[in-house]
């Protein structure tokens, strides 16, 4: 995995075997997250939860295009038409966040989209002990569910261009 201050560019992946890999490496990155996720919404301090969902979704939408050559910067590199067709395949998918800068009010919306989860979560903290065991465990299936999404819609978007790219080849 590509650390931010690296200056290797992931490409595209250019076939199924490649797209699958990548799809199995971020869906294991997408668990880590959630398990740290679940980890935050555990500790009884009000809103740290929220907090650290936030941070750790925005570096998880910006790996997880890292890794399959989406990120603004990558999709930028691509020519004009397979740019054109990576943002056009993108919207298609629904994918919000793919190839585009992550915002603090870009995942915002996201997780409130996931708003019934995050409001169960809260809730759950008045219990004792169950209560914060049921916080992390709707913690965790919320992340890792909006996370997979974003993996699926990252993929989708990466095959479309991996065949237009094939299928341009002499």
């Amino acid at each position: 995995m590509f650390t931010k201050k690296d200056v290797k560019w992931t490409l595209i992946p250019a076939s199924e075997q490649e797209l699958d890999e990548v799809r199995a490496r971020c869906r294991r990155l997408v668990q880590r997250r959630a398990a740290v996720s679940a980890g935050m919404s555990a500790v009884p301090i009000p809103g740290l939860d929220v907090v650290s969902d936030l941070r750790l979704f925005s570096e998880l939408i910006e790996d997880v295009n890292r890794e399959f050559g989406l990120t603004p910067e990558q999709v930028g590199r691509l020519q004009p038409r397979f740019r054109l067709l990576a943002y056009q395949a993108a919207v298609n998918v629904g994918g919000t966040m793919v190839g585009k800068y992550v915002t603090r009010e870009v995942v915002l919306r996201m997780m409130q989209r996931a708003g019934a989860g995050l409001v169960a979560r809260q809730a759950t903290r008045f219990v004792p002990l169950a209560g914060q065991a049921a916080a992390a465990a709707i913690g965790f299936f919320a992340f890792r569910q909006i996370g997979y999404q974003h993996v699926e819609a990252c993929a989708r978007v990466a095959q479309e261009v991996m065949l237009a790219q094939r299928d341009a080849a002499p």
